[in-house]
């Protein structure tokens, strides 16, 4: 997908470690951390097709004490699906399905450039850079879509967080799923053509 945007022009929406509230997993690290670092910009809104609005997101190769920069993660109130699109460098989407209290569903989806995540209706999900580049994703969503962070936030993050030690529980929930990793797509399938 062609670079068809100047993003130097625009202005994003940033996230920065205070915007994180109580979802990292060092809480020590967090305590002594510049509040007002930027982890990530988000460009909403650049197209609209069929109904879909398309994103860009930046997110920083920072480390956030032992775990590595993250979004904040959000589920959908709608029950609408998104699709993930990486521009530049490796992405690892993780997917939580929770239904009362209780996570059904979580796992993993590593994707490099080109390649293509597409997250099922009423999965939460975060985007992770564990690179030491920029990590640059496009995506596709419902224009009308509400993002809800509550559960995520309440929780103090997702099911598992992903840390220079590898993948560590949150334990702020009970009974997770062993985590599975899914391939990601190559390409936008024919299903998504219309793009």
């Amino acid at each position: 997908m062609k670079n068809e945007f100047d993003l130097t022009k625009l202005n994003p929406d940033i996230r920065t470690i205070k915007d994180m509230g109580s979802v990292l997993c060092d809480k020590e690290w967090q305590k002594t951390a510049n509040p007002n670092t930027e982890l990530y910009y988000m460009y909403r809104g650049l197209k609209e097709k069929n109904n879909l609005r398309y994103d860009i997101t930046l997110i920083f190769p920072i480390m956030l004490g032992k775990e590595f920069n993250k979004t904040k993660g959000h589920t959908h109130k709608n029950e609408c699906r998104e699709i993930y699109i990486v521009l530049e460098s490796e992405a690892i989407f993780l997917l939580q399905k929770e239904k009362d209290d209780i996570i059904e569903d979580v796992y993993a989806v590593k994707a490099k450039q080109g390649e293509v995540c597409v997250v099922p209706p009423l999965y939460s999900h975060i985007t992770i850079n564990s690179t030491t580049k920029i990590l640059k994703t496009a995506n596709w969503v419902d224009r009308n879509m509400e993002s809800s962070y509550e559960g995520i936030q309440q929780r103090n993050g997702a099911c598992y967080f992903y840390t220079t030690q590898g993948w560590i529980k949150n334990e702020n929930y009970q009974n997770v799923p062993v985590l599975r990793f899914e391939n990601p797509q190559s390409s936008l399938s024919k299903e998504f053509s219309f793009l």
